[in-house]
């Protein structure tokens, strides 16, 4: 009796993204919301990345960090959502052996990433209101530079053994991803061998990368906290914090997005699987389109900056 269509005994040379598998009519109903969310984030950074490069005034450290958070929104985007809709669009599920192993590298790189950039500008907000005398001393172009790199290798050099340990497993079986994305969990019990490293690796690496980061965070934000409590001059605490308010807001969406997410995962047997696939798709586009309009709404210089760049126009 002959295999499954699904099922081979050859080497896995492509797999196939199947969407919401108990409720695929959702796709048309998404792709309209899903295409403007990502026009949207795509603009959105783009014009803030231009306003950023083109005002003088907005040439200094966090402003930089900031657009090093704008491309790596771009990358994530770029990576996730085109094939999402693609696969709405044209049925196009099937992605090769190297693309989903490339997608689960972006994916699990610029994440962490993301979170290593945002625990260095809860530090830059760190030194500008507790010593704010030494903060152009401390706070240059040059650290900017070496945080930047520190990012990229820290998060990239940790990460690239989980899409390595996954590629290097035997795909024997069924080669359909009940996804819409190449996440490691989805992909690796797919295989025939154990998986019991390669899910292990994905824990340790991404809670000791992600944990690290936030408990960096929760510290900045305290010694800010502290510091504010201690300033009496009217109006001052107040000035102090809402330098960090558009920060924070990033920084709380975020985390709490990326916690429903776990919490989702880890109660499958409670929620329908279709709900981590819809937060998984949602966390990789809304903090991408949010990110530069909270930073655009509350920050008075770039509000400025793109009023010009409209202007030049």
């Amino acid at each position: 009796m002959g295999l499954p269509s699904n099922y081979t005994t050859a080497p896995v040379s492509k797999f196939l993204l199947i969407c919401f598998p108990n409720y695929q009519s959702w796709q048309h109903w998404l792709s309209l919301p899903l295409s403007l969310l990502f026009v949207l984030a795509m603009g959105a950074n783009v014009t803030l990345l231009i306003t950023i490069r083109l005002e003088a005034s907005l040439h200094e450290p966090i402003y930089y960090l900031l657009s090093l958070l704008s491309l790596l929104d771009m990358v994530l985007c770029l990576t996730v959502i085109p094939k999402v809709l693609a696969i709405f669009w044209f049925d196009n599920k099937a992605i090769s052996f190297s693309g989903c192993f490339f997608q689960m590298f972006i994916m699990n790189s610029f994440l962490t990433m993301e979170s290593c950039t945002f625990m260095v500008m809860a530090y830059d907000r760190y030194v500008a209101i507790c010593h704010p005398l030494r903060y152009p001393s401390i706070i240059t172009d040059q650290f900017v530079a070496r945080a930047a790199i520190f990012v990229v290798a820290r998060n990239g050099l940790l990460t690239m053994p989980i899409p390595i340990l996954s590629s290097r497993l035997r795909y024997c079986a069924e080669n359909i991803i009940k996804n819409c994305i190449c996440t490691n969990l989805s992909v690796s019990k797919l295989s025939c061998d154990d998986i019991t490293f390669n899910r292990l690796y994905q824990f340790v690496a991404g809670w000791t990368l992600l944990g690290s980061d936030l408990i960096l965070i929760i510290l900045s934000y305290s010694f800010i906290l502290k510091a504010v409590l201690k300033i009496k001059a009217e109006g001052a605490a107040t000035k102090a914090l809402s330098t960090c308010g558009s920060h924070f807001i990033l920084i709380l969406f975020f985390s709490t997005v990326l916690l429903v997410l776990v919490i989702t995962n880890l109660a499958k047997k409670r929620i329908p699987p279709d709900v981590p696939i819809l937060l998984n798709i949602l966390h990789h586009l809304i903090p991408p389109a949010l990110n530069p309009i909270v930073y655009g709404v509350r920050t008075k210089e770039i509000k400025q900056g793109i009023q010009k760049l409209l202007r030049r126009l």
